[in-house]
C-alpha cells in the first residue's frame, strides 16, 4: 500500500509497479515525455509527466517536491488532476486528458462559435480558480497547448504551479527561460519593458487574451515572425490582426472581442480580473443558449433547437493565409479580394490569370470563391479556370463554398461542372461538409447533381454519421429518404451507428427517427458499447428512456463487462441508474474486474448514487478485485459521505479484503481521512484489527502523521503495546519516521 501513501495537502508517491508494464508514450515536450499508463488498483488510465532530470526539467521536478502541497490542493472541474509523483520515474502522475492539447484541436478541427465561447469560458473558470487561491497561483506559461481536452472536449488547465516568482528575481531572466519554451507571443509587454512592479495576476490575463484570439481565429498569433519582431510590436502596443476574426460571426462575438481586447491592454493596470472574465464569458454563452458548466446539454429535450456544439472527427477545411506580397505580382489580385474590390478585381483578371497557382496548390478560383463574390467566380470560371481544381490537400472550389454556406456560388460551380463526387485527401466530399454543417439547402443542390449519399470517408464516416452526430434532424431525413434501410444500421471504423451517434450526443428527435426507421438499439460497435451505454454514460435522461422502451437491454455489457448501469453509477447520473434499474437492470452485475455499479459510484464519491443503489437492492459489501468491498473504496478515496451512507446501510466496518487482510480502517488511516475515520469507529469497527503483516491501524496513523487520527484510535481503545511482524510498536513506527508529535503523544500515554 506505500502506493497511497499522503496525507492531507500532500502527493502520493507511486511505484512503476502500481502501473501495468504497457506505458505508451503520447507526447514529447523539450524537457521530457508524457505517457499514458493505467493504474493496476484503481484501472484508472493516467498520465505520467517523466522529467529528463539531466536537463534543466530536473529543476521542475525539484519545483514540485517543493511545492506539492499548493498543488496538491488544487482539485476543479476545469483543472487537470495532479495525483501524486513517481519518484522511480521522476514523473508527475495527472489525470489522462484523451484529446490532447486545444492547440493541436485548433489546428486539426473546425471548431463552431458555441463550442469556441464554451471553451473561453471553462479556460477562464479554471483561471478563475487558480487566481482565487490565497496568495494567488499564477500560472505564467498558459498558453493554448497548456490546455488539454477531455473525452468530451470539455477544457482543463495544466503545466500550474512549474514557474514561480519570487522577490528579487529578474525579469531579464523569467523573460528568457519563457520565451526558450516557445512562449513569446504570450508574455505581456511589461515583461521585457522598464516597467519596476513585479508580474502578478494581470500577466496570465494578457496571455487569456492571446488564447481568446487564437480559439476565434484557430490560428496562431505572430505565425512566423521572429522574436525580435514580436517583441517590437507588442512593446508598440500591437496585437494579433483583427481581421483575420471570420466575418461570418455571431453577433455575441464583438463583445467577446471587446473583453480579448481588454485582457491584452497595454497597460496591466486596465486589464480585467478573471472574477469579471468569467462573469462577462458566462453571460455571452448563454446568450448563445451553452448550457452551463453544470448543467447537462439541453439538445435532447423535445422540441428544443440543438447547436451543433461538436466538430467533425476528421479534420476541418480552412484556407491558409493569403499569398505574400511576391506571389501576389504586380496585378495584387489577392489583395483585390480581400479588400473586396471586386469590380477592379473582375477588370484585371484576364484568360491568362484564370490558372493561377499560389503556394500550397491553392487557385485563384479556390480565393474567389473563398470571398463571397458570385459575379467574380463566374468571371474566373468564363475565362476557363478549372472547376474542379483541388489543393495539395484534395480541396476542391465546390467544397471552399460548401463549407461558406455561399449557395449562389454552390449553384454556379455545379452548373459550371463541378463534380458533386470528388474527395480530398481524407475522401470527404462535399456532400460531408454539408452534412457536418447542418445546411439542408446546400445538401438539396449536391443531392440534385449526382452527389452519393452514401459516401464514406477514410475513417468510414458517412454523411448520415456526421449529421447524427452533430444533431441535424432536417439533413438526417433528407438522407433517409435518400438511403435504402440498410443506411440506419451502417458502421464507421470503430463499429458505431448513427444511432450510437445520436444517442452519444443526447439528440432525442434524431434517436427516435431512426428507431422509427428500423435502428436496432442492440447493436454494437467495436468495443461493444450499445447506443444505451453511450446515453447512459453521457447522461442523456431522455435518450436513456427512449432507448429502453425501444427494447434496449439494460444489463448488455460492453468489452470491460461494463453495463450501463455500471457507466451511469461511474458519471454520477442518479436519474438514470433509477430508470435503468426500474426497467430491470441488475444492481450487482460485475465488471471483468469484479467491481459493481456500487464500488464505480463510490470511487467518485456519488453518495446521492450510492443511495439509489442501496434502495434498488444494490449490495454494500460485495467484493470487487483484491477482495476490495465499497466501503474499502470510500476509504481509499477519502469520500467520508459515501462512507457514512455505506455504513448506514449496514456495510460491515470490519470486512477485510483478500490480498493483505485490510479493513476499511486500516485504509482510513493510510489516507490519511480523519472523518472516515470517526465514521467506522462509531459503527464498531475494531481498532485493533491487524492486517496479514499484523499492523494496526495505530501503526498506520503513526506512520502517516496523523496526530487527530492517533487520538481519536487511543480513546477507542487502540492497544499501543501490540506488535507488527517485524517486532516494532507504533511508538516504533513513529520514532523511525520521526513524527516527533506523535511520538510524544503516544510516550506521554505510556506512561503511569
Amino acid at each position: 500500500m506505500d502506493c497511497f501513501d499522503g496525507s492531507p495537502g500532500q502527493f502520493r508517491n507511486f511505484k512503476k509497479d502500481d502501473f501495468e508494464a504497457d506505458w505508451i508514450k503520447v507526447a514529447e515536450c523539450r524537457f521530457g515525455q508524457v505517457y499514458r499508463a493505467k493504474l493496476k488498483l484503481w484501472r484508472e488510465i493516467c498520465a505520467l509527466k517523466c522529467f529528463d532530470t539531466t536537463l534543466n526539467a530536473s529543476n521542475f521536478y525539484r519545483r514540485i517536491l517543493e511545492e506539492n502541497s499548493t498543488i496538491a490542493k488544487v482539485k476543479f472541474k476545469y483543472i487537470v488532476s495532479i495525483y501524486g509523483l513517481c519518484h522511480e520515474a521522476s514523473a508527475m502522475v495527472m489525470e489522462y486528458m484523451s484529446n490532447g492539447s486545444l492547440n493541436n484541436l485548433l489546428a486539426s478541427h473546425n471548431l463552431m462559435w458555441p463550442k469556441k465561447f464554451q471553451m473561453i469560458h471553462e479556460a477562464s473558470m479554471g483561471m478563475n480558480f487558480l487566481h482565487s487561491m490565497k496568495p494567488p497561483l499564477l500560472h505564467f506559461n498558459l498558453k493554448t497547448s497548456n490546455i488539454l481536452l477531455d473525452d468530451h472536449l470539455h477544457v482543463k488547465i495544466s503545466d500550474f504551479g512549474l514557474i514561480h516568482w519570487e522577490k528579487g528575481m529578474n525579469k531579464k531572466l523569467l523573460m528568457e527561460y519563457l520565451t526558450a519554451r516557445g512562449n513569446i507571443s504570450y508574455i505581456p509587454p511589461e515583461t521585457f519593458t522598464q516597467c519596476p512592479d513585479p508580474p502578478g495576476t494581470s500577466f496570465d490575463v494578457y496571455s487569456f487574451g492571446i488564447v481568446m484570439w487564437e480559439i476565434l481565429t484557430q490560428q496562431k498569433a505572430y505565425a512566423g515572425c521572429s522574436v525580435t519582431t514580436v517583441l517590437l510590436q507588442v512593446s508598440q502596443g500591437k496585437r494579433p490582426c483583427m481581421e483575420i476574426i471570420p466575418e461570418k460571426k455571431p453577433h455575441e462575438c464583438e463583445p467577446m472581442i471587446n473583453l480579448m481586447e481588454q485582457c491584452w491592454d497595454q497597460d496591466n493596470r486596465n486589464r480585467p480580473q478573471f472574477s469579471e472574465i468569467v462573469r462577462q464569458t458566462e453571460a455571452l454563452s448563454e446568450i448563445l443558449k451553452i448550457p452551463g458548466p453544470m448543467q447537462c446539454p439541453k439538445n435532447n429535450d423535445e422540441g428544443q433547437k440543438s447547436f451543433a456544439l461538436m466538430i467533425s472527427p476528421i479534420h476541418k477545411i480552412k484556407m491558409p493565409d493569403l499569398p505574400s506580397d511576391d506571389e501576389n505580382g504586380k496585378e495584387g489580385f489577392i489583395s483585390l479580394l480581400k479588400k473586396k474590390d471586386f469590380g477592379t478585381f473582375r477588370q484585371s483578371v484576364k484568360k491568362e490569370h484564370s490558372d493561377t497557382l499560389y503556394s500550397g496548390k491553392k487557385s485563384l478560383l479556390h480565393y474567389t470563391v473563398a470571398s463571397g463574390d458570385a459575379q467574380s467566380v463566374e468571371h474566373v470560371l468564363s475565362l476557363g479556370a478549372d472547376v474542379n481544381c483541388t489543393t495539395s490537400r484534395g480541396y476542391t472550389p465546390l467544397m471552399i463554398a460548401v463549407l461558406h454556406r455561399f449557395h449562389d456560388i454552390i449553384s454556379l460551380l455545379l452548373e459550371y461542372g463541378a463534380a458533386a463526387t470528388l474527395g480530398d485527401e481524407d475522401d470527404w466530399t462535399a456532400l460531408h461538409f454539408a452534412a457536418q454543417n447542418g445546411d439542408d439547402r446546400a445538401f438539396r443542390l449536391l443531392l440534385d447533381k449526382g452527389a452519393v449519399a452514401d459516401a464514406r470517408e477514410k475513417a468510414g464516416w458517412m454523411p448520415l454519421h456526421l449529421a447524427c452526430q452533430n444533431g441535424h434532424e432536417t439533413v438526417v431525413r433528407l438522407l433517409l429518404s435518400r438511403l435504402s434501410d440498410e443506411a440506419v444500421v451502417e458502421r464507421e471504423a470503430q463499429g458505431k451507428t448513427p444511432l450510437h451517434l445520436a444517442s452519444a450526443y443526447g439528440h432525442l428527435n434524431i434517436v427516435k427517427l431512426l428507431l422509427f426507421q428500423g435502428a436496432d438499439p442492440n447493436t454494437t460497435d467495436s468495443s461493444l458499447s450499445t447506443a444505451l451505454h453511450l446515453a447512459a454514460e453521457e447522461g442523456h435522461n431522455r435518450v436513456v428512456r427512449q432507448l429502453v422502451k425501444s427494447g434496449a437491454n439494460s444489463d448488455s455489457v460492453d468489452s470491460r463487462g461494463y453495463t450501463p448501469l455500471h457507466l451511469a453509477a461511474l458519471k454520477g447520473h442518479t436519474g438514470i441508474c433509477r430508470q435503468l434499474l426500474s426497467s430491470g437492470a441488475c444492481p450487482n452485475s460485475r465488471t471483468l474486474q469484479g467491481w459493481t455499479p456500487m464500488h464505480l459510484a463510490t470511487l467518485r464519491g456519488h453518495d446521492a448514487t450510492v443511495t439509489e443503489l442501496v434502495g434498488q437492492g444494490g449490495c454494500v459489501d460485495v467484493e470487487g478485485e483484491n477482495g476490495w468491498t465499497p466501503l474499502h473504496l470510500a476509504c481509499h478515496q477519502s469520500e467520508a459521505e459515501v462512507v457514512a451512507k455505506l455504513l448506514a446501510a449496514r456495510a460491515n466496518p470490519n470486512v477485510t479484503e483478500s490480498r493483505e487482510g485490510w479493513t476499511p480502517l486500516h485504509v482510513a488511516c493510510t489516507s490519511v481521512s480523519f472523518p472516515s475515520v470517526l465514521h467506522l469507529i462509531s459503527h464498531n469497527a475494531d481498532v485493533n484489527a491487524v492486517n496479514s503483516e499484523k499492523v494496526t491501524a495505530l501503526h498506520l496513523a503513526a506512520q502517516h502523521d496523523c496526530l487527530s487520527i492517533v487520538k481519536a484510535l487511543l480513546l477507542n481503545g487502540a492497544d499501543r503495546t501490540l506488535l507488527d511482524s517485524s517486532g516494532s510498536t507504533a511508538l516504533n513506527v513513529a520514532q523511525r519516521c520521526e513524527k516527533w508529535e506523535i511520538v510524544e503523544l503516544l510516550k506521554k500515554d505510556c506512561e503511569p
